[in-house]
């Protein structure tokens, strides 16, 4: 396995195809920083012998010891241990760890390349494992560009007036393929060793040549990353871990990108476009409901923290908005935990999530997050948005009357208080933390996919059956 160090050597040496508001920029960015440290804590955690089992698995590949983010799903819990995982990453970072679209990514491309195989007479399951083996040996990381830019959304890819408004293949060659297109909404691609692309919805007839899957570097010449980076604002006195962490959000465009057959992985098989978006998308919302719980987690935190400070703790609504957030938290988790424990076997061998408690899980976690939000700005009051800025509390002047001035509980010092406020206010008000909230609502799929997938999957008439029986209605 990769140390940090080692991974961050390694983004350093890549190719510069980075742009940040006009300007090329290296991985060295200190705009990038943030989401790296982010990644970093992925590997500095798995050679911690205190989470061994949970951040690292045994390959079934070569039976080595990995990285769990590099690890296909072998067993149920497999599945639980990921999600633990996450949970215990999020925790440590404050937000999102980034890492876990990649091994959704391949989780989903071991069980699909089987079938196009086996339906098709392809090898791509065989150059997928020979792929997976370098991911695993390599200790990469990557990112998954899924979604397209899409153009107009009333129609398909091939009736698009410009046609790489979905990304797709435009040449085929002897030695791979020439793509052209675009792919949205990518967090970690600056700073993720690979790009795996993957199809964005189901495909038609029509629709053979938008109907890829690949790896790549993601320095691949052709590869432009237009990136916005987000962190939290920058302090001088009042260091804390949670202004060490960011991401950056990536436009990622392939202009005439080559990709060698080694790494293609669907080219054309149509009929399995929708099956791989659908269950990266699956794999990434059982992801999600390790990563939500967290998040909730630290806002549930804020909240019950500054109502101490405010000295409000014990009064009745109080805790009742607490345990509103404890139920969104642990509702959201025991779903990801009933989706494992009834998951189900793919013939690659590959466990994979059932398909409703992912998408309660995911759903509920979308549809109250600015219910949370809510609650932690309704406990903190104002102050969270009106906080001087960090220096005034330390200008000879006004630093001592801000300190008075800041108390509210007194058996909390002044600057406890002050981190409080200063951290809630990053959580609820900053750039980074209104990122946070759309991605809270919309990463891995907006709530009404979510209701897509449950009622495409949920078996309603079972229910009315039970109610006929009920009322003695027959056919």
């Amino acid at each position: 396995m990769r140390t940090s160090e080692e991974y961050r050597r390694g983004l350093y040496k890549m190719r510069p195809n980075i742009y940040i508001d006009g300007e090329v920029v290296s991985r060295d960015d200190p705009r990038i920083t943030p989401g790296i440290n982010v990644i970093a804590t992925t590997y500095d955690l798995a050679r911690d012998p205190a989470y061994a089992g949970v951040m690292t698995a045994d390959s079934h590949i070569s039976g080595n010891k990995i990285n769990r983010f590099c690890h296909i799903h072998q067993s149920v819990d497999d599945l639980l241990s990921k999600q633990k995982m996450t949970r215990l990453y999020c925790q440590k970072t404050g937000g999102c760890i980034q890492r876990c679209m990649g091994i959704d990514s391949m989780n989903a491309l071991s069980v699909v390349t089987l079938e196009i195989d086996k339906a098709k007479g392809t090898d791509y399951n065989k150059r997928f494992l020979k792929y997976l083996q370098y991911f695993q040996e390599k200790d990469l990381c990557a990112n998954c560009a899924q979604t397209d830019v899409k153009g107009d959304r009333r129609k398909r890819p091939h009736e698009q007036v410009d046609p790489d408004l979905y990304l797709r293949i435009v040449e085929r060659r002897k030695d791979g393929i020439v793509v052209r297109g675009a792919k949205a909404h990518n967090t970690i691609a600056p700073y993720a060793d690979e790009i795996i692309v993957l199809p964005t919805r189901t495909l038609t007839e029509e629709e053979e040549d938008w109907a890829v899957a690949f790896a790549l570097p993601a320095d691949t010449p052709g590869i432009h990353l237009v990136c916005r980076p987000s962190s939290y604002r920058p302090r001088k006195q009042l260091k804390a871990p949670i202004v060490n962490y960011g991401d950056v959000e990536s436009l990622t465009i392939f202009d005439n990108v080559f990709v060698p057959w080694e790494r293609v992985f669907m080219c054309g098989e149509r009929e399995f476009g929708g099956r791989l978006a659908l269950l990266f998308a699956l794999y990434h919302r059982h992801s999600y409901t390790g990563c939500k719980p967290a998040f909730t987690d630290v806002l549930m935190g804020a909240a019950a923290l500054v109502a101490e400070y405010n000295g409000i703790e014990a009064v009745q609504h109080v805790r009742h908005k607490l345990a509103d957030m404890v139920g969104v938290a642990e509702l959201v988790f025991a779903a990801g935990i009933a989706a494992g424990v009834k998951g189900s076997r793919a013939e690659s061998g590959t466990y994979i999530p059932e398909v409703v408690f992912c998408n309660v899980g995911r759903r509920h976690a979308g549809e109250n997050v600015y219910h949370e939000y809510q609650t932690v700005a309704d406990l903190a009051g104002g102050l969270a948005g009106t906080l001087p800025p960090e220096g005034d509390f330390y200008n000879e002047i006004t630093g001592p009357l801000l300190h008075k001035y800041i108390m509210r509980n007194p058996k909390i010092t002044a600057e406890n208080q002050h981190r409080c406020f200063r951290m809630i206010s990053d959580l609820v008000c900053s750039g980074h933390g209104a990122l946070n909230q759309i991605a809270a609502l919309h990463g891995g799929g907006s709530p009404i996919m979510e209701t897509i997938a449950i009622l495409g999957n949920y078996d309603l008439e079972a229910k009315k059956k039970i109610v006929k029986y009920l009322a003695g209605i027959t056919d």
